[in-house]
């Protein structure tokens, strides 16, 4: 009988697909780079995901969101992606957050539960907040810079918070670590250096393929990661 994960076994094999299906990770963030990790997670065989975002789904998202569609404007991206992840595999365990992450409610978010957390948010509080929990809890967690303002996909990588330049999320967030003591947080950065042609007031500029290879490395190593 035909599966949807037959050819991800031809490459991976039995027993590691059989790992990831066990597996728990905590997406925070459902836009550009992380909607394209949570597709990534569920198409390799991910069999529990958590998915954390408080936006409802806005026409201007449909240029870069794979959830960003005509059918689904307006609704909750959370609820947006519980559906898809449901219609890409009915079998996956989804748990559904429609919240923004505070410092008055991260206590609610069940993350010790989880093998691994994705920060795909762009707040730059949260994102310190959700890395010092992690690394609290002594839990795995990569985490997103910036991908706005940028065309070259191809200038991604895996680094080391300490060893990343040219981004200025990543310097905001390497300085804030820094001063916390928190040491060894695997990130993906672009080292492009950021532009933007048209008026450079309110949201940065973006393009299709810049956060979706963004989300598609990260999900790479965070499945890696899980089989390693």
């Amino acid at each position: 009988m035909k599966s949807v994960y037959d050819r991800t076994e031809k490459l991976l094999g039995a027993e590691k697909l059989c790992k990831l299906k066990s597996s728990k990770v905590l997406v925070f963030g459902l836009g550009g780079v992380g909607g394209h990790i949570v597709e990534a997670l569920a198409r390799t065989g991910i069999g529990n995901i958590g998915i954390v975002d408080y936006d409802v789904v806005d026409i201007t998202n449909a240029n870069r969101q794979i959830i960003a569609l005509n059918s689904t404007l307006g609704k909750y991206k959370a609820d947006a992606f519980k559906d898809r992840i449901f219609d890409i595999n009915s079998t996956i365990n989804v748990e559904a957050f429609k919240e923004k992450v505070t410092d008055e409610n991260i206590e609610e978010f069940p993350l010790a539960q989880y093998d691994y957390i994705v920060d795909a948010i762009d707040d730059v509080p949260a994102k310190i907040l959700l890395i010092k929990k992690a690394k609290a809890l002594n839990v795995s967690i990569i985490s997103s810079m910036g991908t706005g303002n940028k065309s070259n996909p191809a200038k991604f990588k895996v680094s080391d918070i300490s060893k990343t330049h040219t981004c200025p999320l990543a310097k905001k967030i390497r300085k804030e670590l820094g001063i916390a003591g928190i040491k060894g947080v695997k990130v993906v950065f672009s080292d492009e250096s950021p532009e933007q042609f048209g008026e450079n007031v309110g949201p940065p500029a973006s393009i299709a393929f810049v956060p979706a290879a963004a989300g598609l490395l990260i999900a790479s190593e965070v499945v890696h990661d899980l089989l390693t």
